[in-house]
């Protein structure tokens, strides 16, 4: 969390408890100053993560802002810290937070694996602090080995300080000591009412000279204790009750000290130790060679790295760190289910007192970019995992409940926990079904050889509903619904594959309605959505979407800053008409309707943007809303004002596959991509747009998720692409129907 935010929300409650003096250490007791001040999540720009590839260790990091943020346990969507860093004081003159009081510098030591180190150096000059993070593939424990360095010669005081969410969420945790360990425990009801605690050790292989629990920016709080006067008064063995802990241990150094911390954890606190201890009894040295090896072997079996990432290191390194964050983002007890993300898109303004799922859900959509790319790659174990899920744990077989909505039989969910539909609340499924990524689960069955007898029948009755209920739906980007060319492009190519799947099953009447219905909607699909007397360039053009069928009329699109006229609000969602192959590349209307993307809105920028350096980058569409406030850089769920959404990469890469399907170069697209990652080669959702308001370097990241798996699956395809110089996603049985 932001903890400068939960001091000053405690403000008042930073003092030292009565009758304790300055420079007196409480030997054990109990924190009895409870709850804490309320919390939140980090940035979603997350500049490291990784995880073993062995099944049996079920715990994922994430690092931001130079320091551990979410670690993920006993599943890829259940986030059990806030933060962890260390706090640096001399005793007397000052105390320094990691994170606020240190520039970083992110590196990978082997580039085929997901293991980072993060160098922070004091802006003071004092000290360095290097830090490298992997997991131990036979337990459940995040490993981190540190070198504290003096770089002035002078001796200071190294404090550990975690702020645990355990289970899910930063209220309702408890925290104590217990023989050499610091552990924290929370207690949530989680998926399908279960209640699920979660508890963690901390433990350090030099052992903790001095420790306490305490609640978060009160009185206890550990920073706010040696912020008061230098020096850690209180150590606290435990918390009265719950509440928002967080825990701090005392790590003797010199002027050169080197140390591993290990976070266990375990249903138990017996097992969470156990998990701990034996990381630390292996020793840094081995874990980090079994996590490199495993990792080696995964990029190992993988196709080599295509030619138009190879030579280059960034292009290369951003390639190799795709593939890999791809098998990252897959939940180990339930196999294909794929994250979004590992991060809460602007975290650090989302409540982070209870679960909030954030990016760590299953989107339908999300899977089959990821698996798409992921076959580029050389990876259809993974793929067809992947649509195996969706048939087996997602698929939606009768009325279920939903956010404010009822899922029909034959439908998908907006999302799901990755343990999929079974057990999951309706605010855990979401508001809308979307006929795109129920298309696209049956694209993705036909393309992973996924057509047995048990799936056609659900195919069956998924291609019955999309026909019966079809074409109009919410689209792709879940805010609007009518007909949209992304969405209905999906489900023209998802009715053709049901066809090619109902002929490998003898049926051949179900074949012949599913693509008799795709080949009406295609002829249809420019009378519904192709206007003639749209604002941009020569007036015709594809809409983003509209709700009447008829492009022309006064049809209004409403967003936070008003109402607009349908045929005035373009996306690029048109170029899959190109990409699952309904519509040839050389499509006129195809073609007119890149135009407009060039040209000027609301008076700011265009939606197409080209960096100084010739990086080509796309907003969504106009009027978009969902990012940060150019006002004050807050984060979109803060509601600020003059909110936007900035530029998408993963665009770049659609744009990239368009001009590929006509013969032409899509190197920029390729490279911009590429230079849109972070210092940890992750693609992000979003990157800054402005270069007259400095909240974040111009083509930079923001506090969006980084890195987006949708993306990091373009990335992949886009690569690959290119060097078989045609796109290897276009369905050939769309294609050959429809002569594209």
């Amino acid at each position: 969390m932001i903890r400068w935010k939960a001091v000053l929300a405690c403000a008042g409650a930073g003092v030292l408890l009565a009758g304790v003096l300055p420079g007196t250490a409480l030997a054990s007791g109990t924190a009895t100053d409870c709850c804490g001040g309320g919390a939140s999540w980090a940035t979603g720009n997350k500049s490291a993560l990784g995880t073993s590839t062995t099944t049996g260790s079920p715990v994922w990091f994430t690092v931001a802002g130079g320091v551990t943020s979410e670690v993920f346990y006993p599943r890829a969507d259940v986030p059990n810290m806030q933060d962890m860093q260390f706090i640096v004081t001399d005793g007397s003159s000052f105390v320094d937070l990691e994170r606020d009081d240190t520039t970083h510098v992110v590196s990978m030591p082997d580039e085929k694996a997901l293991q980072y180190t993060v160098t922070n150096t004091a802006k003071s000059g004092k000290y360095r602090i290097t830090t490298d993070y992997v997991t131990d593939p036979a337990r459940a424990t995040l490993v981190t080995n540190t070198r504290f360095q003096s770089l002035d010669g002078g001796s200071y005081r190294l404090y550990l300080l975690a702020n645990p969410s355990m289970a899910g969420g930063g209220a309702n945790d408890n925290a104590w000591w217990d023989n050499g360990s610091l552990l924290a425990s929370g207690t949530e009801t989680l998926f399908g009412g279960t209640a699920t605690t979660v508890v963690s050790a901390l433990r350090v292989s030099t052992g903790f000279t001095a420790h306490d629990n305490g609640y978060s920016g009160a009185a206890s709080d550990c920073l706010t204790d040696l912020r008061a006067d230098k020096v850690l008064n209180n150590q606290f063995d435990a918390v009265s009750g719950t509440g928002n802990v967080v825990q701090c241990g005392q790590i003797p150094v010199g002027t050169d000290t080197t140390f591993t911390v290990a976070l266990g954890f375990g249903g138990t606190a017996a097992a969470a130790v156990s998990a701990a201890s034996g990381s630390l009894s292996s020793g840094f040295s081995a874990i980090a060679s079994s996590y490199r090896s495993g990792w080696n072997s995964y990029v190992a079996g993988l196709k080599p790295a295509p030619a138009s990432v190879s030579g280059d290191t960034q292009r290369r390194r951003a390639y190799y760190v795709a593939a890999m964050a791809l098998k990252t983002a897959e939940d180990k007890q339930h196999p294909g289910a794929s994250v979004a993300g590992l991060a809460t898109p602007w975290g650090d303004y989302t409540n982070g007192d209870h679960l909030n799922d954030g990016y760590h859900r299953v989107w339908g959509r999300d899977l089959y970019q990821q698996a798409t790319g992921l076959l580029a790659a050389g990876d259809s174990a993974q793929a067809k995992r992947m649509a195996q899920f969706l048939w087996n744990s997602q698929w939606i077989g009768s009325p279920t409940t939903g956010d404010g909505t009822t899922y029909p039989a034959g439908s998908f969910p907006r999302y799901s926990p990755v343990s999929g539909v079974a057990g999951a609340s309706a605010q855990q499924l979401g508001c809308c079904e979307q006929l795109d990524q129920d298309a696209d689960a049956i694209l993705l069955a036909w393309q992973t050889g996924l057509t047995d007898a048990a799936t056609y029948a659900k195919v069956k009755t998924t291609a019955n509903h999309i026909v019966a209920t079809g074409p109009d739906t919410t689209e792709r980007w879940e805010e609007q619904y009518g007909k949209s060319p992304s969405s209905v492009a999906a489900e023209i190519a998802g009715l053709i594959a049901a066809g090619a799947i109902a002929r490998a099953n003898g049926d051949t009447a179900g074949a012949t309605t599913w693509e008799s219905t795709a080949d009406s909607w295609r002829n249809s699909l420019p009378g519904w959505t192709v206007t003639t007397s749209g604002y941009w360039g020569g007036h015709t053009y594809y809409e983003r979407l509209d709700r009447s069928g008829n492009p022309d009329d006064a049809g209004t699109i409403c967003f936070d800053e008003g109402c607009f006229y349908e045929h005035d609000v373009t996306d690029f969602g048109f170029l899959d008409l190109v990409r699952l192959g309904i519509r040839p590349a050389g499509d006129a209307t195809v073609a007119n309707s890149v135009a407009p993307t060039a040209a000027a809105y609301d008076g700011n920028a265009p939606m197409q943007v080209t960096l100084p350096n010739g990086d080509v980058y796309f907003h969504r569409y106009p009027h978009d809303n969902y990012g940060e406030s150019t006002a004050n850089c807050s984060g979109w769920p803060a509601n600020g004002s003059r909110r936007f959404g900035r530029l998408w990469p993963v665009l770049s890469g659609e744009r990239g596959q368009y001009e590929l399907a006509n013969g032409r170069s899509a190197a920029v697209y390729l490279k911009s991509m590429a230079d849109s990652a972070n210092d940890g080669y992750f693609v992000p959702e979003q990157v800054w747009d402005r270069g007259d308001v400095g909240c974040f370097g111009l083509g930079r990241p923001t506090g969006s998720a980084g890195p987006l798996m949708w993306a990091e699956g373009q990335y992949l395809r886009l690569a690959q692409n290119m060097d078989a110089g045609r796109n290897l996603d276009t369905p050939s049985i769309v294609k050959n129907r429809y002569g594209t």
